[in-house]
């Protein structure tokens, strides 16, 4: 039904109404209404694709109807019936309805359908063409910004590296470990966004390659993984109800970034740093929850935390597209991705991603 075009019929004859969607009810996805009032409010509620509406209606003509129309659904295909001596009326459609396409009354049921293919055809590829267009207006507004951070980013870590190495020539009072650290932060930082790249550029580009998910092992491996970690209590609690298969360079991306940011922003003076991990997967999702009692995010940041390069603190040494990431390989996997926090208390995101095991089943058996 979904891939069907809708078509909303608008006359006020009732009898008419019933023999249109008869003869094209198994074509088309049918709406009727009787008036122009019923017809926007069928408008309201659902995306129709071609109207057609009969010229000669009590309080508010086919004319009238469309070009009210135009405002608020441009992109809706409209055809308008009209008698064959009522060119006035032809004449109006085309200049104030912005019609595509008229229709002489009595109608033949050829010509509708042909008149209906058309129009469908037309409303569907300028959907098509708007939404590219959006998608490319987006990709090169993000593009713009990348280039630029990426830029920056790339800059700062290298520039300070130089700039210690010669203060470190010039200063011997200074001991050596002290430079070290300080130059070993800054080449860290400068890996993990170059690492951070690749996963957006592999993320947006490569297909989707299902695997069964060890989620055990991926979450050791991100735990062993962190740098100054020690001191934070990792509770992990995994419920497998069913085997959960998914992407699994996805999924490591996904916890990755979302753990990394709660080792990141723990309090320093907390004496009992805390992450909590809970794993639930059954045989539809999996249902991640990561919790921090880290330093929090501030209300007003949370509706922009998935924003490429934003950075909701201070004290964020970081790129600021971690969780931009994460967010865009969530959505790769159909998946959603929420978060909740308060400032100075806790962090927690919650995950859901679909499970592909069944239909890998499903389509094994069609095989």
């Amino acid at each position: 039904m979904e891939d069907k075009i809708r078509v909303l019929y608008v006359d006020d004859d009732e009898y008419n109404l019933r023999v249109f969607k008869a003869s094209f009810r198994f074509d088309y996805q049918i709406f009727l209404a009787k008036s122009a009032k019923e017809g926007l409010e069928v408008l309201k509620d659902n995306e129709i694709h071609v109207i057609i509406a009969d010229q000669k209606m009590p309080e508010v003509t086919g004319v009238q109807f469309f070009e009210s129309l135009i405002s608020q659904y441009p992109e809706t295909i409209r055809i308008l019936l009209t008698g064959y001596s009522d060119i006035e009326s032809v004449i109006d459609a085309i200049n104030k309805g912005k019609i595509f396409y008229y229709i002489k009354k009595p109608w033949n049921e050829t010509d509708i359908k042909l008149a209906i293919e058309k129009a469908g055809e037309i409303y569907l590829t300028k959907k098509l063409l708007k939404k590219r267009t959006e998608d490319l207006q987006k990709a090169n507004e993000e593009l713009t910004r990348f280039v630029y951070s990426a830029s920056h980013e790339l800059k700062a870590p290298l520039m300070t590296i130089i700039g210690v190495l010669k203060v470190a020539d010039m200063d011997q009072n200074k001991t050596d470990d002290m430079y070290l650290s300080m130059i070993e932060k800054s080449v860290k930082n400068l890996d993990l966004f170059v690492r951070n790249i690749v996963n957006y550029y592999k993320n947006s580009r490569i297909e989707e390659t299902l695997s069964e998910i060890n989620f055990d092992q991926i979450l050791d491996e991100n735990i062993k993984s962190f740098d100054g970690f020690n001191g934070i209590n990792f509770a992990i609690d995994i419920v497998n109800l069913s085997p959960f298969k998914s992407d699994d360079f996805r999924i490591k991306v996904i916890l990755n970034n979302i753990l990394s940011n709660a080792v990141k922003y723990q309090k320093k003076d907390n004496p009992e740093k805390k992450i909590e991990i809970k794993i639930h997967t059954t045989p539809e999702k999996a249902e991640i929850s990561i919790t921090d009692n880290g330093i929090g995010i501030q209300e007003k940041h949370l509706p922009s935390i998935f924003k490429m390069f934003f950075r909701g603190t201070h004290y964020s040494d970081g790129s600021g597209i971690g969780l931009y990431i994460a967010k865009e390989a969530v959505d790769k996997l159909n998946g959603s991705i929420k978060v909740e926090s308060e400032e100075g208390k806790f962090t927690r995101f919650m995950i859901e991603i679909p499970n592909s095991f069944a239909t890998s089943l499903q389509a094994a058996a069609l095989r």
